[in-house]
């Protein structure tokens, strides 16, 4: 799939003058997108832990590594496509889970929507627990393109085992479990706000449409929200242990993904506790302040990983960003903030520009400097520049 052709539409409707109606770049798109939504969901979107050194971090870390130009290869054709869980995708990107997707579009459905991105470019979406329409709506909408369910592990064993199986029944092709944030960090701009969206009710339909949730309420969680909202704070937080781990591996027979991972022992654990990915990532830095950028960490998980797949994500704007993870390791590469851009400002379409911008950049750069398959993208493609 030729996904430099978006460059030369973008060209050919100048000629007709016609102009992109969104930017091309995250830079530019961050500040429309935090301008047209409401301060609550800002804060949530754009806010990262403490004084958010982490999350500046993430994205300057890939301003360390530099691809080496090679030249006389004048690979007219790339191959991006990446094999994943038994399955062919078209392109090494997905859409990372982001519990708030649904508050980000204008009409209230951003996980409907970014699922019909999904189907539109072929990019996996892995769908949050916390969204605004039920699991199974969202999957209805991934057309021919896989649909990744993450998992926050509620204390409720029985209450997971369903969430698993309605993931199961609904067609999503992975369980992506995230370890990081059975308690919230420190995030200041949403405590500025005094607000935290799941505590006022928003993006908890998987919850309130499920029949072992429901079961644990005295009444039914439209007949009274509020203890409804109770209930789910005091499940959501499980701090899962490495003895949890036979039980996750026994409720799917779903190829299972443990994120945030980024010590070579803990890949290692997991591996031997029959996991089938590693997904490195420090939540963008929303959950934890003063650590190590995710892709720094990248390269010593993947040589643990000893050849099973590894998502990444944290910090990724660019299609150079992808690029340059790619050739340090991952198999997949995650981006979350920029296409909740597109979204706010777009809906679906939004979200598609900003998949495709990526794609075409990645695929120009890949283009350039003679890299024609993801396989010619390895470590040596890389130099640090301090």
């Amino acid at each position: 799939m030729a996904f430099a052709e978006y460059q030369d539409e973008i060209y050919l409707d100048g000629l007709r003058g016609v102009v992109p109606g969104l930017p091309v770049t995250c830079d530019e798109l961050q500040p429309l997108a935090e301008a047209a939504i409401p301060p609550a969901v800002r804060s949530y979107v754009a806010g990262g832990a403490g004084d958010e050194y982490t999350q500046r971090a993430n994205v300057s870390a890939f301003e360390q590594w530099g691809l080496v130009p090679r030249m006389m290869v004048s690979p007219t054709q790339r191959d991006l496509s990446v094999d994943l869980f038994g399955t062919r995708l078209p392109t090494p990107l997905f859409m990372a889970p982001v519990g708030v997707v649904g508050l980000c579009a204008q009409d209230g459905h951003g996980d409907l929507a970014t699922a019909r991105a999904a189907a539109r470019t072929g990019v996996p979406m892995i769908a949050s627990t916390l969204t605004v329409d039920p699991m199974e709506q969202v999957a209805a909408e991934f057309g021919g393109t896989p649909g990744f369910f993450q998992l926050y592990t509620p204390t409720d064993r029985e209450l997971a085992q369903s969430l698993v199986h309605r993931a199961e029944a609904a067609g999503f092709q992975a369980l992506v479990v995230t370890l990081d944030t059975w308690i919230t960090g420190w995030r200041p701009r949403d405590l500025a706000v005094s607000n935290f969206p799941q505590l006022r009710g928003h993006c908890l339909a998987n919850y309130t449409s499920d029949p072992v949730f429901r079961s644990r309420l005295e009444k039914a969680p439209e007949d009274d929200p509020a203890a409804a909202v109770m209930h789910w704070a005091k499940t959501f937080g499980n701090p899962l242990t490495w003895d949890d781990l036979p039980w996750l591996r026994s409720i799917t027979g779903l190829p299972l993904i443990l994120k945030g991972i980024c010590h070579p022992d803990d890949v290692r654990r997991a591996k031997d506790g029959g996991v089938d990915g590693i997904y490195c990532s420090n939540h963008g830095g929303r959950q934890a302040n003063g650590g190590l950028p995710a892709l720094n960490a990248l390269p010593e998980v993947v040589e643990a990983a000893e050849g099973l797949p590894v998502l990444f994500d944290s910090g990724v704007r660019t299609g150079a960003d992808v690029v340059k993870a790619l050739a340090l390791g991952a198999t997949a590469v995650g981006i979350g903030r920029p296409y909740l851009y597109g979204l706010t400002l777009a809906g679906t379409d939004g979200v598609v520009h900003v998949l495709r911008s990526l794609l075409a950049e990645a695929d120009l750069l890949m283009a350039v400097d003679g890299y024609p398959t993801l396989a010619d993208l390895t470590h040596d493609a890389l130099r640090r520049l301090n």
